[in-house]
């Protein structure tokens, strides 16, 4: 079992054209570390929502072959988002899904995205190009200026700079659309 305990400093961004943006990351030297796989998400909470009322999150990921339960401390958030993030890679995810269900958390939400992962030679941050129900995006995680001067690589300003998880992106794009917010999966949306 892998554990990892770090802050967590991102953003996101949105992407307009998805096949510009990877020979974009091509062209400014990244390399795809991790080819573009489904990653399946849930997140778990309390029935009245504890967890999201303290700005704290518990996730189960599949993806890559990998089981990850991850949590997420209350975030700060200025120019980047950032968070306290543990995480620990496990055998298995039901077995874990019924620990968490024991403890009172339940299923509140589930997400899924096509994602992959790119990373410069020497660099510490990395890239995540993620293809989700409501649109294409980037997330950038390493150092604030890291960000910033690959954010301005891609041809991005701070004015794009999206510091909301997906589930409150979905949740505004359904609001704008009139219709209830359930679960960001393909085959719902």
């Amino acid at each position: 079992m892998r554990t990892d305990q770090h802050q967590e400093i991102e953003i996101k961004l949105q992407v307009g054209d998805e096949a510009a943006m990877r020979a974009s990351l091509v062209g400014l030297g990244f390399v795809e570390i991790v080819p573009r796989g489904l990653e399946q998400n849930r997140i778990y909470d309390t029935a009245d929502g504890v967890l999201r009322a303290r700005g704290e999150l518990i996730r189960l990921r599949e993806f890559d072959g990998k089981n990850v339960l991850t949590y997420k401390g209350r975030a700060t958030v200025g120019k980047h988002k950032e968070r306290e993030e543990i995480e620990v890679v496990l055998g298995a995810t039901e077995a874990m899904a019924t620990i968490l269900g024991r403890l009172g958390l339940e299923p509140r939400f589930r997400y899924e995205k096509y994602r992959s992962e790119w990373q410069r030679p020497g660099d510490d941050g990395i890239v995540m190009l993620d293809e989700t129900p409501i649109g294409t995006f980037v997330e950038l995680e390493g150092t604030g200026d890291w960000i910033d001067r690959t954010a301005v690589d891609l041809g991005y300003n701070e004015q794009d700079y999206l510091n909301l998880s997906y589930a409150r992106l979905f949740a505004a794009r359904c609001l704008a659309e009139g219709r209830a917010a359930g679960d960001m999966v393909f085959d719902a949306v």
